[in-house]
């Protein structure tokens, strides 16, 4: 059985329907209805004066408003609005004053106030926002797990066109995966180019980009055309949040240095900006800064610890680096790479070698 609503308008009815059985004394009827005596005496007089009429809300606005704006202000501000369509309040009160100064002029809210009460302010459109997942949280454990990719912003070649650099790198080596000058940012100019890195490279499992055309739109998930296709490859677009370009910081620090080089000057033509932005890649992001910040990266995260040669020499403490143990035979108390002539102790570097490729012999390295 459904709920049965009643407004209002029917308990009133139903109030004085009871009062005029005449069952139960109008103070158990109140109380019946939850009011008070003066409140259902008010009711029945209404009723008794005006009907059935009598029952419904009354406007509760005041009789008289002292500080209310006089219908020949009102009047006046209309149409000034009329002749100026554009202006505002502040400028139509000035006119006003002008043209009437000895007028008590309402404040400057109030004459919007009056303007939006006539309809005379157009409303704006609200604009469509769209719900963001967040600061990215993949980790990027291994080379092709999330790509970074972005535009370098539009700046103006020799011959006075535009150039967007669109520059895609591999989150987990900084190698610099495409650089190449467009025209525009539309979808047909990106699109090859991701084909080709896609066929050389192989698919990433995420591509990391910002909020901007062509990786997202205002559409539903912010899925544009570029990165529904992505999608339908096996491939996540990775959003970063707007505002926050911090997020995606290391793609950015690559955007440093490669408008540090190629584009101041900036170049001829867009043919001219392409050869630059190669020529960065191989030199500066591939062979020098990339390299660089990979070993640094490993030489934080490699552990030391003190080796102490089995025959107790005097340079049985020696600090030894694991890791650049590995790359080359080194001796444990003062020798060094083969080939040198430098003086090593008796165990030479053969015994710091075994033991850091076999994990043989004590444990004084640790693992």
């Amino acid at each position: 059985m459904p709920w049965k609503e009643a407004s209002p308008m029917d308990q009133r009815t139903q109030f004085i329907a009871d009062y005029l059985r005449e069952i139960s004394s109008i103070t158990e009827v109140c109380a019946m209805y939850g009011i008070t005596r003066k409140t259902g005496y008010k009711w029945i007089d209404r009723y008794l004066r005006q009907g059935p009429a009598g029952l419904e809300e009354r406007s509760r606005r005041p009789r008289r408003v002292p500080n209310e704006t006089s219908e020949e202000i009102v009047a006046a501000i209309l149409e000034a609005r009329r002749h100026h369509p554009s202006w505002g309040g502040k400028k139509l009160l000035a006119l006003l004053h002008k043209r009437h100064p000895r007028w008590s002029l309402p404040g400057r809210s109030t004459a919007c106030d009056i303007l939006s009460r006539h309809g005379m302010v157009p409303r704006r459109r609200q604009r469509r926002r769209i719900g963001h997942p967040g600061k990215p949280t993949s980790q990027i454990l291994a080379p092709n797990d999330v790509w970074c990719a972005d535009y370098k912003g539009q700046f103006r070649t020799g011959d006075g066109r535009y150039c967007y650099p669109l520059t895609v790198t591999d989150g987990f080596s900084r190698y610099l995966l495409g650089c190449q000058g467009l025209r525009s940012t539309a979808v047909v100019e990106a699109k090859p180019i991701f084909t080709r890195l896609f066929q050389d490279y192989g698919l990433p499992k995420r591509i990391r980009t910002d909020n901007g055309v062509p990786f997202a739109t205002n559409t539903l998930a912010r899925l544009s055309t570029l990165s529904a296709w992505w999608v339908r490859l096996g491939i996540l677009p990775d959003l970063i949040e707007p505002g926050h370009p911090e997020q995606n910081g290391r793609h950015e620090r690559m955007h440093r240095t490669l408008k540090a080089e190629t584009t101041r000057p900036a170049a001829g033509s867009l043919a001219a900006h392409s050869a630059a932005s190669t020529a960065f890649a191989r030199r500066s992001i591939t062979t020098g800064r990339t390299k660089r910040s990979i070993k640094r990266r490993r030489r934080r995260a490699t552990p030391r610890r003190r080796a102490r040669c089995p025959t107790g020499c005097r340079r049985s403490s020696i600090r030894i680096d694991l890791k650049s143990a590995m790359s080359a035979p080194t001796a444990a108390c003062g020798g060094t790479r083969a080939g040198s002539t430098s003086r090593s102790c008796a165990s030479g570097s053969t015994w710091v070698w075994k033991r850091l490729r076999t994990g043989s012999g004590t444990s004084t390295l640790g693992h």
